[in-house]
């Protein structure tokens, strides 16, 4: 399944350089060869029509959420703003929080996650490993627990973005996010989604230099 979504509706904060939106899960950041709705098209819509109706206008997002996660998503509305923001996300000071839902619980209730990560291009997939290997890359997450209903809630403090990091390594601790078939989950959540959820984003404003933290706490379907 996927969604068109009413794009004021899910504003987080917008000025006239950026915008983040909680993006809802099951629905794709960008454009995909199958042509699916996303959100970066919505957004654009969004833009020149409550806007600027009548000339170009520009929106483009600064990192992805994969389809099945929701969360805060960040565009930038000027080309100027995007290079900035960019260049945030390569030097990391961009801080990243997430939260997750599972039905197992980890050995160690709070601690540091490293691992090595090689992305499997053919079944797209992530795979862990404890040790360095050929074409793996270093994976650091930290995370607390508690409980929450019937499952464990995770708060993750996310130091490296790689592909499905969160989802691997999770899974290779035994614990695969609720929904999450790919990483070994048996459990249902909704078609397309998975409980993980992008929840706060730190970065410096690319024109007031000001320092921004941009939260949405998760609607868990369970």
């Amino acid at each position: 399944m996927s969604i068109i979504i009413n794009v004021p509706d899910y504003i987080l904060f917008e000025d006239n350089d950026i915008l983040l939106i909680n993006k809802p899960c099951s629905l794709m950041v960008e454009p995909d060869r199958n042509g699916h709705p996303n959100l970066l098209q919505q957004v654009q819509k969004y833009v020149k029509k409550s806007l600027h109706p009548n000339k170009e206008v520009y929106a483009q997002h600064i990192h992805r959420l994969d389809r099945p996660v929701s969360g805060v998503v960040l565009f930038a509305k000027k080309k100027s703003m995007l290079k900035d923001l960019s260049e945030q996300f390569a030097q990391r000071s961009v801080k990243k929080y997430y939260k997750a839902l599972t039905n197992n619980k980890p050995l160690s209730e709070k601690t540091t996650l490293e691992n090595w990560l090689f992305k499997d291009t053919k079944n797209k997939k992530a795979i862990i490993y404890p040790n360095e290997q050929a074409n793996t890359d270093k994976v650091l997450l930290s995370y607390t627990t508690t409980p929450y209903k019937n499952y464990t809630l995770w708060d993750i403090a996310l130091h490296t973005g790689k592909y499905h990091q969160i989802r691997a390594q999770l899974a290779y601790a035994g614990a695969p996010i609720l929904g999450d078939i790919l990483y070994g989950s048996d459990m249902e959540y909704a078609p397309n989604s998975i409980a993980l959820h992008a929840y706060a984003l730190e970065f410096t404003h690319p024109k007031t230099n000001e320092a921004m933290r941009i939260e949405a706490e998760p609607n868990w379907l369970v």
